[in-house]
């Protein structure tokens, strides 16, 4: 006889399953071959190649290694591993009804599955599987935005109002949709953190493995802005010869910035519509920049998550800033219900226990960290997942973006990017 609690999480895995597809899907729904199959990006695979991927990986971990069954349609496996084919190869793809077959040839057998799996035992690798689709679509709604902008930007199409505006301006007030906020850019207030300990990371049965494991931090008193940095504040940094000016700048990302010659956040957009939604398209060393020129820096991870998790009234984390509930439209910007960045304050049912707000979705924010293992790390379910990436190089972002599904949405989610990347997704909030 099945438990009362086993079933249960059976049920909770297959509702997640069920919901995470069907915003994949969506993100696909009209989209024509050229977008499907196209490299917009060098580091970055065409997004039909990530819904492949998507189906190879649920074949290949709970139908193979767990089930014990033959692959399904084993003649796509070459095109939609991970570590085979180079991304410029990656371009010559089944047509999208082609894919959704698989997509569904697969999942019918996971259900099937599921009903008779030891869940018990298995309940990380759901789980995992489950979040590795949610960030799959993350990469694939920021990369059909990234199009979009570049389509923008060749055909010249009144850039400077509609670069930054995914429906071209013409998006109507909707449940959930956030109009352009052309307000003049807010004081940026600062929110006391009071020192002491508080528990860092997580060992939920969600928690990936460079999560865990949960642990006991302590953090001197320090200060954290309550809003990400605005476009309106990031443009005073401009107007004042910010990128011309090595004072700002750590001998690092001066060279950096000599590489690359760049005086703007990626797809600027000088519209006042934009003003209060965060800054996004900056590098780490842009971020440090900015930090420097307002006599500020970048929050260490651990104050990041300290001024988002940490209830200091009950002596507890929070799963999110605002406590338990998953969450949904009314509480952050998050899977791609606006397909963009949105006013920073424009979600004031979201913030934390210390008063911060906008520190789930909208965009991730840089923090000073380098990316590296928690206490009693073990890799899961592969090496290659996290552990690789403890090199000294990469730098830890923080609160998930506009993009990303909530099942990869929490306090203690991690994301790393090298510093000298400009991500459309990526912003950042000031500390001292």
């Amino acid at each position: 006889m099945i438990s009362k609690s086993i079933q249960s999480c059976r049920e909770a895995i297959y509702r997640d399953l069920q919901q995470c597809r069907r915003g994949t899907f969506k993100l696909f729904a009209d989209i024509d071959c050229d977008t499907f199959c196209r490299l917009a990006h060098p580091d970055f695979s065409p997004v039909g190649w990530h819904l492949g991927h998507i189906a190879y990986t649920e074949d290949l971990w709970l139908l193979q290694r767990c089930a014990g069954l033959k692959p399904v349609f084993s003649e796509y496996h070459q095109l939609f591993a991970a570590d085979i084919l180079p991304k410029k190869q990656r371009v010559f793809l089944p047509p999208l009804p082609e894919v959704k077959l698989y997509l569904d040839a697969v999942r019918k057998k996971v259900l099937d599955y599921l009903e008779v799996a030891p869940i018990e035992e298995q309940e990380r690798l759901w789980r995992f599987m489950i979040q590795h689709e949610s960030q799959h679509c993350e990469t694939v709604a920021f990369v059909l935005q990234m199009q979009e902008k570049q389509g923008r930007r060749d055909t010249d199409l009144n850039a400077d109002t509609r670069i930054n505006d995914p429906q071209g301006g013409r998006r109507q007030r909707e449940e959930g949709i956030l109009m352009p906020d052309a307000r003049c850019p807010m004081p940026n207030s600062e929110i006391e953190i009071p020192g002491g300990e508080f528990y860092m990371g997580s060992d939920a049965a969600e928690a990936l493995d460079n999560e865990r494991s949960r642990h006991l931090c302590y953090l001197e008193a320090y200060a954290i802005d309550r809003y990400p940095v605005t476009c309106g504040q990031y443009q005073n940094f401009m107007a004042s010869g910010g990128y011309q000016n090595p004072d700002w700048w750590s001998v690092e990302g001066w060279k950096w910035l000599k590489v690359h010659l760049v005086d703007r956040p990626l797809y600027w957009s000088e519209n006042p519509a934009f003003n209060n939604h965060p800054v996004c398209g900056v590098s780490w060393y842009e971020a440090e920049a900015y930090c420097n020129f307002i006599g500020k820096r970048l929050p260490s991870e651990a104050e990041w998550e300290k001024a988002a998790s940490w209830d200091a009234a009950n002596q507890t984390n929070r799963t999110y800033p605002w406590g338990e509930a998953p969450p949904d439209a009314s509480l952050c910007n998050h899977e791609n219900n606006l397909a963009n960045t949105s006013p920073v304050d424009a979600f004031p049912k979201g913030s934390s226990a210390t008063g911060c707000c906008d520190m789930l979705g909208n965009v991730w924010e840089w923090t000073a960290s380098t990316f590296d293992a928690y206490p009693g790390f073990e890799s899961y379910p592969y090496r290659g997942y996290s552990e690789v990436y403890f090199d000294g190089e990469h730098r830890v972002l923080k609160g998930g973006s506009w993009a990303t599904f909530h099942q990869a949405l929490r306090s203690s989610f991690r994301n790393w990017y090298y510093p000298g990347v400009r991500q459309i997704i990526a912003g950042f909030r000031c500390a001292k």
